[in-house]
């Protein structure tokens, strides 16, 4: 039984009742899974790459501001969007395997001893799957609490990270991911880009509603 002490660690609100105020547990940064498709040359298994990840950034996106100015006053509309780049980090191992998939990547981009380049993005373009856990393992699966799907994708660089002889940390790669667009899929199958979240709506103004835009209603 839960104490009813544990339901007031919260911040309380007048639209939730007093016995359902328990904080949310939040997902966790530690628990998460990075998996890749169509990456690197000759269709070699990635579970190298994803065993090797030390650190993920999930997808931003940001639009561009267009201004329309009007009598006294300027009006703010979004105008195109532009998803920021991703990095990920992954751990450098002995025997090469993460590194090797990594320069078969870069070599399907850009043949470096012919410098011969692809005929079109198709041609290496990649897919990566970005998955937040709850934790679970072993014989007890775990569940998959947020995903992140990158399409589009490519390697807009590679840091091979440096030696140091004063240093106890592991030899790391950290890759820079350019891409073309990104979809988020939560625990309710909904979230950023599905199918079951809002429609864009409203025609003809730089407002909410199809209606003439006045001084409630406009943009």
């Amino acid at each position: 039984m839960t104490s009813a002490s544990l339901l007031n660690m919260s911040v309380p609100t007048s639209d939730i009742s007093p016995s359902n105020q328990g904080l949310l547990m939040p997902k966790l940064q530690y628990r998460f899974r990075v998996t890749f498709i169509n990456f690197g040359i000759g269709g070699s298994s990635t579970a190298p790459v994803t065993q090797q990840v030390m650190d993920f950034t999930r997808p931003n996106v940001t639009f561009d501001n267009i201004d329309l100015p009007v009598y006294n006053s300027t009006v703010k509309i979004a105008g195109k969007h532009t998803w920021a780049d991703i990095t990920c980090k992954i751990r450098d191992d002995a025997a090469g395997t993460a590194s090797t998939l990594v320069a078969g990547q870069l070599q399907k981009q850009l043949d470096f001893n012919e410098q011969s380049s692809s005929q079109a993005g198709i041609d290496y373009k990649f897919t990566a799957k970005f998955e937040v856990l709850d934790g679970g393992n072993g014989t007890n699966a775990p569940t998959v609490l947020e995903t992140w799907n990158v399409y589009g994708a490519y390697l807009q660089g590679v840091n091979y990270d440096a030696a140091n002889y004063g240093s106890n940390e592991v030899m790391t790669i950290t890759m820079t991911i350019r891409y073309d667009n990104a979809e988020q899929i939560l625990s309710n199958n909904q979230g950023v880009g599905t199918t079951s979240t809002a429609t864009v709506q409203g025609q003809g103004t730089a407002g909410i509603t199809p209606a003439l835009a006045t001084v409630n209603g406009g943009a």
